[in-house]
């Protein structure tokens, strides 16, 4: 294959080219993370049973969706969680190596199978479920700076107004509002007067339920209309009940005297909360938090950066004595641990060519053995999205620790093809002799060493899904580096390096004295 490329170096170079251009392209698109994907995914399950307390709630709502869900493919666990506020959150926890969209797909199988069993209030409030994350990536604290807005408002506004935006940011996989509940219509009855009158709650209920609905009038004028009708009208009527008046005026009983029995008389209505279980304060004030989640395997960075940018957006339509801030943001520590390692790559480089130029003070030998490190190390990434890999702390430390490795094979087909150049052989006689000594040792050595890195991918669970990505970055970098050094290295070896000259110049006593002392160690070992 050496000499393939030896007589066709242009080849060789398009081809480190286009292998730096695909690690290039892949580095734009791969997502961000601290750590590679070794959370389960979790597919949350809520709904509410209202009025109902925790018990009556496991025993109606939540036996019957375990008893559904056990065993659905690849699950590993599931928690129910049950309130006296009558709500229910069920976690359902995959496998890691499991596909989040299958897992998804799978709950709703099951989910639909156990619908029938659960009470029809539960079924009328329906059912929400999301795959997402275990912990929030971004906790938003919605409040009042002067103090004149209600956790109540604070929490509704984000309901009606913030939400559905930050739904539609790539790679948000749920957006959960802690604090106060939404608006809703607070019916307080009165039992004495319910039992002064022989009515009952469910009378009450049933009558608000009749009598809060949507009603469809018709139309007039419609076809077939008597002659000369030659309009037709659509006709509206009053719609659901929006304010505490308009539901004083529901009907709960009419008597056989003609008089009326209204809601107003039997209770006391206010717009409050659906549910008072939580608050939310920020730096001791009525809050309301927005927790977002993102979506397993979601690129971070790229979500935080797109919430971030939405709520910039949505803050220019604030009512007056609104604000938002970040009150906890996960990928902080990923952006500086990013910086951190970039850092790390950046000085190990600068040493490995100073290292590389002071043993050979030859800059067209030192050019060829720095090619290979950023050939190998970027086109490493580009072998990521097909491994459905991500840049994180794990895979630049491998690309760190793949430095040194990398830049052995072309250090060793350089210094062969020079000892030959230098007993009077020419460039490209020397490129074919050297590699036909060293490139089995080269192979040899990337065999090995893929051997070292490789069997370490193949271990199932967290501590695989950790192993993997460094263990599999460094072993893909030493293969290219391999292939760099049977196409690349003697290809620019046989048009660049020469006959050692003697050096001139500040530094030149040094070199020699160095290299004399060098040579002389070589010989005696």
């Amino acid at each position: 294959m050496f000499k393939f490329f030896i007589n066709r170096p242009i080849v060789a170079m398009v081809i480190a080219i286009l292998t730096v251009i695909g690690g290039l392209v892949a580095l734009w698109i791969l997502p961000l993370a601290q750590f590679p994907q070794i959370l389960p995914t979790q597919i949350f399950i809520r709904t509410t049973y209202t009025g109902a307390d925790a018990i009556s709630v496991e025993q109606s709502v939540a036996t019957p969706l375990e008893q559904s869900m056990n065993g659905v493919e690849n699950m590993l666990y599931m928690v129910s969680t049950n309130a006296n506020d009558g709500s229910l959150q069920e976690v359902v926890t995959f496998n890691v190596d499991s596909d989040p969209n299958i897992d998804q797909v799978n709950v709703q199988n099951r989910l639909a199978q156990a619908q029938p069993n659960f009470p029809t209030d539960v079924n009328k409030y329906g059912l929400s479920f999301r795959k997402s994350t275990g912990f929030p990536l971004m906790i938003i604290p919605l409040f009042s700076p002067n103090h004149t807005r209600r956790s109540l408002f604070l929490a509704n506004y984000a309901n009606i107004n913030i939400i559905d935006t930050l739904y539609r940011v790539k790679g948000v996989g749920e957006v959960v509002i802690f604090g106060a509940g939404n608006y809703s219509m607070r019916i307080w009855v009165k039992p004495q007067v319910l039992a002064k009158l022989g009515l009952t709650v469910g009378d009450v209920i049933n009558s608000v339920a009749q009598q809060n609905t949507v009603n469809p009038v018709g139309q007039l004028g419609t076809q077939p209309a008597p002659k000369g009708i030659e309009k037709t009208y659509t006709l509206r009527a009053q719609g659901t009940l929006i304010t505490p008046e308009d539901f004083s005026k529901i009907i709960v009983r009419a008597n056989p005297d003609g008089s009326l029995v209204y809601l107003k008389d039997v209770a006391r209505l206010e717009l409050g909360a659906l549910s008072y279980g939580q608050i939310a304060r920020y730096k001791g004030q009525p809050a309301c938090n927005i927790a977002v989640f993102q979506t397993p395997g979601a690129n971070a960075i790229e979500v935080s950066n797109g919430v971030k940018k939405a709520m910039a957006r949505l803050k220019q339509g604030f009512p007056p004595d609104l604000d938002y801030t970040i009150g906890l943001d996960t990928t902080l520590p990923i952006t500086e641990g990013i910086k951190e390692i970039l850092k790390t790559l950046l000085a190990a480089m600068i040493l490995v060519t100073l290292v590389v130029s002071r043993l050979r003070p030859n800059w067209s030998a030192t050019l060829i053995p720095i090619i290979a490190i950023p050939v190998s190390l970027i086109g490493t990434f580009a072998f990521f999205p097909f491994l459905h890999f991500s840049v994180n702390t794990l895979s630049l430390f491998g690309i760190v620790l793949a430095i040194g490795l990398v830049v052995d094979d072309a250090i060793v087909v350089v210094e062969a093809i020079q000892r030959h150049i230098e007993e009077g052989m020419s460039p490209k006689d020397a490129s074919l002799k050297a590699m036909g000594e060293v490139s089995g040792p080269v192979i040899g050595i990337a065999l090995v060493l893929s051997s070292v890195f490789i069997p370490v991918a193949l271990m199932q669970g967290i501590q695989g899904s950790l192993n993997r990505q460094f263990a599999l970055t460094v072993a893909i970098a030493v293969l290219i580096s391999a292939f760099n050094a049977l196409s690349l290295s003697p290809a620019l070896a046989s048009i660049l390096l020469k006959p050692h000259e003697k050096h001139t110049g500040i530094f030149a006593r040094f070199f020699e004295k160095f290299n004399t002392w060098f040579k002389n160690i070589t010989q005696k070992y």
